[in-house]
């Protein structure tokens, strides 16, 4: 059994439905799956600022945006100064990946997913009904996409994609991940993070098979993935009545570990908490 702590860090008023936070310098940068905006929290001034993540001539709303018409931003990855902003993939409207320089703010066009995630679905033998990207890693040029295996199979697996994500070039390799349940219902993974050599990730578990449709929450557990192998090596519930969806680096501590998450309570209440977990290398 793998010993944690978990505790509530503190609240950011501003930002509701957070799915995905990347932590650097002092700051916090926060994604919500039913906005537009970038979100940039500074730590110890307690500030937040939004950045929009389309172009002026956009029409639509920005926050608070129906859910039959968001872009489903669940996934959010690092590279150098770029964040790469995956929609899920999980309706016709979800297929993009925003793309934003993290410290001069400035945006660029959003890239286009949608051939890149019908060859994964062919590539992993994974219906429409049961394709939901929760979770995106970058390591240079490879890729770790983590499909959510919460639609009526149960297909939990990691996409390794190695190639250029601009021209969404990628050779793609699909390896099947068995996680648990809880209560009956199937853990799906939500986040991960890489850390050294391990993938370091966070899964839910909500009542339920449906990839659109939120359910009552099971609980959340922590788990980490042996890269060259793509097994699991340990999972640890943290939590049975949080929903985390977001899971970032914060501090290495000798031999402790500990990350930030984001939860995400499927309202429409403009404020999200955060909280930090601390587990053993």
């Amino acid at each position: 059994m793998q010993k944690f702590t978990l505790e509530l860090l503190f609240r950011i008023i501003g930002i509701g439905s957070a799915s995905g936070l990347f932590y650097n310098d002092n700051s916090l940068y926060l994604i919500s799956d039913n906005s537009h905006m970038l979100y940039h929290y500074t730590i110890n001034d307690e500030t937040l600022d939004k950045t929009p993540l389309v172009f002026k001539d956009y029409a639509g709303a920005l926050e608070n945006v129906p859910k039959k018409d968001k872009a489903d931003y669940e996934a959010v990855a690092a590279k150098g100064d770029d964040l790469y902003l995956f929609g899920s993939g999980s309706g016709e409207n979800r297929n993009l990946i925003g793309h934003i320089n993290y410290k001069t703010k400035e945006v660029y066009p959003h890239i286009d997913a949608t051939d890149l995630y019908l060859v994964m679905q062919q590539f992993g033998d994974i219906t429409p009904e049961n394709f939901n990207i929760e979770a995106a890693v970058n390591d240079g040029e490879v890729w770790y996409l983590f499909n959510r295996g919460n639609g009526s199979k149960a297909q939990n697996g990691i996409f390794t994609l190695t190639g250029t994500i601009d021209d969404t070039a990628f050779q793609i390799v699909y390896n099947k991940i068995k996680l648990p349940k809880i209560k009956g219902a199937q853990y799906g993974f939500t986040d991960a993070i890489k850390v050294e050599d391990k993938l370091y990730f966070i899964a839910a578990a909500e009542s339920g098979e449906s990839t659109y449709a939120d359910g009552e929450v099971a609980g959340t557990m922590i788990g980490r993935i042996n890269i060259d192998k793509m097994k699991v090596e340990f999972t640890e519930v943290i939590s049975t009545k949080n929903k985390f969806e977001g899971i970032t680096l914060y501090k290495e501590e000798g031999k402790n570990l500990e990350f930030l998450l984001c939860e995400d309570t499927d309202k429409d209440d403009t404020e999200s908490d955060i909280y930090k977990v601390t587990i053993k290398k």
